[in-house]
């Protein structure tokens, strides 16, 4: 039975994130597919040596975060499986992405395609049970928006980003010298307004919890309106925050940041791809701030002469996911499916490590005491679809 994707999500996300709320912790759904259900994919799975990899992009593999850190992924399967090749191919125009996908699906054994851009390609994946599709960011849907499930050679990987969103707002309350602090978007896609609500939920829980007095500094003319509306399970239209509009534009996003310092804010994390590289270079030209990374360690993106930018960053594990994933279809024990995954399965977090950021020891074991309640379903920040906001949720009173 086809539903409309947000709804899927939202439903899937609820239910994850009840099962938090009585100590399990979020957990990933099972298969929808049948377990002895046998398509074209299926059957010559374990014959499937020699993988030609494609990976897809809007903004590049180069962008030092969500898109570099999936095609890492791909290059730590391909360096362990000499017989296996990989391309990246980048479509700047999102009208276009999913007839790109259309006419390279022809050309790879598997397409890795980072991004909710990549929804729509459910037709494209029934129309070529041979092929495999990872999807990062998004479960799929028809040309109509209509969820696509069960299909044995996808599968979709989403993410709680609200869990490392939450560490982000936490360590910049905890850090800030001014009391103010900012979290800048790209699109107001679900991971993106997942990663805003957890960090406006981190800051208020230090506020709550820790005595901290951080404000989180909004610029009106750059509220974001969320690509899922309520009607189809999604949080609303008016997200507030700051949004870039765009996952590369570089020199937007340094508009965007540098408005934000000279509104006195001291702490920036952008979660906005290439984009958020101007908001590095904002940053590193006001000399007088930190950033926090997003996606994956950014720690020496960071470095601005004698000294470094970056207070710590947060965590979204897709490399490790994607190897997992084209390993399983290289030994043939692959399982199209939808997985949500979190901090129960080290997927999200922050950077903790000596030497890889610059957290305070109070903000360390704030932190650390944070992230076991979380852990233990005490805490469910906020996201696009759970229901909680950033003034209510779990664990804050």
């Amino acid at each position: 039975m086809k539903k409309k994707l947000m709804s899927v999500l939202g439903l899937v996300t609820a239910g994850v994130m009840a099962l938090g709320l009585i100590g399990c912790g979020a957990g990933n759904p099972t298969s929808t597919a049948p377990a002895a259900e046998s398509t074209a994919a299926a059957s010559t799975a374990a014959e499937a040596t020699g993988l030609k990899i494609g990976i897809v992009t809007t903004s590049g593999v180069d962008d030092g975060s969500f898109n570099e850190n999936c095609y890492d992924g791909i290059k730590a399967f391909v360096a362990s499986h000499p017989d296996c090749s990989v391309k990246d191919v980048k479509e700047s125009d999102l009208s276009k992405v999913i007839e790109t996908v259309g006419s390279l699906v022809g050309d790879y054994d598997v397409l890795v395609l980072p991004g909710f851009n990549f929804a729509a390609i459910g037709e494209i994946a029934q129309a070529n049970s041979d092929k495999y599709f990872i999807v990062v960011d998004s479960t799929i849907t028809d040309s109509e928006g209509n969820a696509v499930e069960g299909l044995p050679n996808v599968y979709t990987m989403t993410f709680l980003e609200q869990e490392s969103g939450f560490f982000a707002g936490l360590a910049a309350a905890l850090s800030t010298q001014t009391g103010k602090v900012a979290v800048v978007n790209g699109i107001a896609f679900p991971s993106n307004v997942n990663y805003q609500f957890g960090f406006m939920a981190g800051v208020n829980y230090a506020n709550a919890k820790y005595g901290t007095t951080a404000e989180c500094v909004e610029i009106a003319s750059f509220a974001g309106s969320a690509a899922v509306p309520v009607e189809a399970g999604g949080i609303g239209t008016a997200v507030g925050g700051n949004y870039i509009g765009d996952f590369a534009d570089q020199a937007q996003g340094k508009v965007v940041a540098e408005e934000l310092l000279r509104a006195g804010v001291d702490v920036i994390f952008p979660a906005a791809g290439t984009a958020g590289n101007g908001c590095f270079t904002a940053i590193k030209e006001a000399g007088n701030a930190y950033a926090i990374g997003c996606d994956v360690d950014q720690f020496d993106d960071g470095v601005n002469g004698d000294k470094n930018i970056i207070l710590t960053s947060a965590l979204k594990v897709m490399d490790v996911n994607i190897e997992k994933q084209l390993n399983a279809i290289y030994d043939g024990t692959f399982e199209g499916k939808d997985d949500i995954l979190g901090a129960d399965t080290d997927s999200t977090g922050y950077v903790s490590a000596e030497g890889r950021h610059q957290l305070s020891e109070d903000a360390l074991a704030k932190m650390a005491e944070a992230y076991e309640e979380l852990k233990a379903g005490k805490i469910v920040p906020p996201s696009n679809f759970n229901g909680y906001t950033p003034t209510d949720f779990p664990g804050l009173s």
